[in-house]
């Protein structure tokens, strides 16, 4: 395998990224480590789609909808069960949004996959998995669905059961595919214990999991990893403890979701998305308190924490 991913040319990652040592990232490297242009008309910045949400949990899906268009997504397009797809449309009227076949507990039929696919096929890169309440709900739609995509691909909170049943069910995606759990979902999908691990189990943990599934995860929880198939590790030390609440993931994958969408590679995206996710945490911190921000308010905060970088 090349040292550098297939999507991040050579030139792209900061150069000690290849010396074995973690790189903790910091607005610099980021600096030297530049995401693609957004300039040009809405189609060269990129199409999202994000599939997600139930009767349930619809604001899942919105909050990573809104993160991918805060830093820089050109067209967004939403799936999402048939019942809660017109508030949505309300939400959002940036976006598209595809109302689909519900089961009876409220989330998306597995008979959705032929729609998905087909949103699928004009995406520049696509969310699976926020606000979908039901591990076997997500498994039965995501058999039908990956191993079919040919596009960037984030799988998400419960999008990380379809991996606990295929491992490498996303091997065909190297180098355009990246995995975003939480500390829980990181140790439930490789089977393993989660009783609050510390920093250097879940590094470890993720790394088994890049290897195993040949894709870019980022995991972690205060302290977040980003860590590609070969062994490469971002560290990530931003952020704040009131970013531990409802919704602050769901944001995170929308923007690392937008990023791709934009041109950026896995392990850049997951770099660039985990600090500037970060950074909209402390910024709440300094105007608000540790705690009593809310998830909506991070997304808000996206484009100004991305402008600290891109001075």
């Amino acid at each position: 395998m090349p040292e550098t991913p297939p999507t991040e040319p050579a030139g792209t990652r900061d150069p000690a990224a290849g010396s074995g040592a973690d790189l903790t990232i910091t607005p610099g490297l980021l600096r030297g480590w530049a995401l693609p242009d957004p300039g040009g008309d809405k189609y060269a910045k990129g199409r999202v789609l994000i599939v997600g949400g139930g009767v349930q949990t619809p604001g899942a899906v919105l909050l990573a909808a809104e993160a991918a268009l805060r830093v820089g997504a050109g067209q967004l397009q939403m799936a999402t069960v048939r019942s809660t797809a017109p508030l949505l449309s309300t939400a959002v009227p940036e976006a598209y949004v595809e109302g689909l076949p519900e089961e009876r507990d409220g989330d998306i039929s597995p008979d959705a996959a032929a729609r998905v696919l087909e949103l699928a096929a004009s995406a520049d890169a696509v969310l699976l998995g926020p606000g979908i309440m039901a591990p076997d709900a997500a498994r039965a739609l995501l058999e039908r669905v990956v191993p079919h995509l040919e596009c960037s691909v984030v799988l998400d909170a419960l999008g990380m059961a379809y991996l606990t049943a295929h491992r490498d069910g996303v091997r065909h995606l190297e180098g355009r595919v990246l995995l975003t759990p939480n500390a829980r979902e990181l140790a439930e999908t490789l089977g393993e214990e989660h009783d609050d691990p510390a920093d250097d189990v879940l590094r470890a943990m993720a790394g088994r999991l890049a290897a195993q599934s040949r894709a870019v995860v980022l995991g972690g929880a205060a302290t977040s990893f980003v860590v590609t198939p070969d062994g490469e590790v971002w560290r990530n030390e931003s952020g704040a403890p009131g970013m531990a609440a409802s919704g602050a993931g769901d944001a995170k994958a929308g923007a690392i979701a937008g990023l791709l969408a934009r041109g950026a590679g896995p392990a850049q995206a997951a770099a660039w998305g985990a600090f500037i996710h970060g950074r909209a945490g402390e910024r709440l911190t300094a105007a608000i308190g540790r705690v009593g921000f809310l998830a909506r308010e991070l997304v808000r905060e996206l484009p100004t924490a991305l402008a600290e970088i891109e001075v």
